[in-house]
């Protein structure tokens, strides 16, 4: 029996419903809908079978999701997914589609060139998604923050320190504060004593999430922070600390998920707020002569 009053129109309406009722949800529920939020391209071509499957969850599991959200079945469901990438269908889309296939039919002749046109090819279709679904309200509160804090910190561990390493070099070029918490050494709790209510924290984490990423964020909201994450998931379990929440998926080739999506959304973050502050600056004088 569907709990959701209206089925959802878009795949945004669907995940923003999966979202608000993720912590109701049993325990299958909840792998399903992690299962579609990171993998919604293939939710579009995949069989029941194959999503139970991969969420170690029965077919029937998946059906009942379905219906949870105002679905008649898995079908019509798959159908919202399959009319959203019919919208997002690009060539370097439609190239990355090729070398996944020829890597699943067994290719083993790939020259090193073709390795790096698969995840440039890979990269391109990412970064054009990114860009039509890239949430302005987000994105501009985001940059509100970062530039009314006096001081902003900086939170990233494993495959995410690479964009708190950047960021941090990139913010020091402005007139803020900046703190990029290192975790060397597991002194990330001490490095955390200066923070005060106000400051900004941008963590970034990707699934499987780091736990002393989680830990500082939880500690952060505590001392009244402002969080912005910057995650793969609207079920991050950053979401439920943070003030604002960007959402940034990576392509994945050979079983390698690039950077490229969340290097770019980093890179925009400073851009914006360096010309952010550059308009608050008094123009300079030129004394008459």
């Amino acid at each position: 029996m569907s709990t959701t009053a209206l089925k959802p129109a878009s795949v945004e309406a669907l995940m923003d419903a999966i979202s608000q009722e993720f912590e109701s949800l049993s325990r299958q529920l909840k792998l399903i809908a992690r299962h579609v939020e990171v993998n919604r391209t293939q939710i579009a071509i995949q069989s029941v079978q194959e999503i139970a499957a991969s969420c170690g969850v029965q077919p029937s599991a998946v059906v009942r999701f379905s219906k949870h959200f105002g679905f008649d079945g898995f079908t019509p469901l798959q159908k919202l997914f399959r009319e959203g990438l019919v919208q997002q269908i690009s060539p370097a889309r439609s190239y990355q589609a090729r070398m996944r296939q020829a890597i699943e039919a067994g290719a083993r002749n790939l020259t090193s060139t073709d390795i790096a046109h698969a995840l440039i090819g890979g990269s391109m279709a990412s970064l054009e998604e990114m860009q039509a679904t890239l949430d302005a309200r987000v994105f501009d509160a985001a940059v509100d923050l970062l530039a009314n804090a006096d001081t902003i910190w900086l939170m990233a561990s494993r495959r995410s320190y690479p964009i708190s390493t950047y960021l941090t070099y990139a913010l020091q070029h402005t007139e803020k504060r900046v703190q990029h918490i290192t975790a060397m050494g597991g002194m990330q709790e001490g490095q955390l004593r200066g923070m005060v209510a106000n400051d900004v924290l941008i963590a970034v984490s990707f699934a499987p999430y780091a736990e002393e990423t989680e830990s500082i964020v939880r500690q952060a909201h505590a001392k009244g922070a402002h969080i912005i994450a910057m995650t793969d998931s609207t079920l991050s379990p950053l979401k439920r600390f943070a003030t604002q929440t960007l959402v940034v998926q990576e392509t994945s080739v050979f079983g390698f998920r690039a950077l490229t999506n969340s290097m770019a959304l980093a890179q925009s973050l400073f851009l914006a707020l360096a010309y952010r502050l550059e308009l608050n600056y008094p123009p300079t004088r030129i004394p008459a002569v």
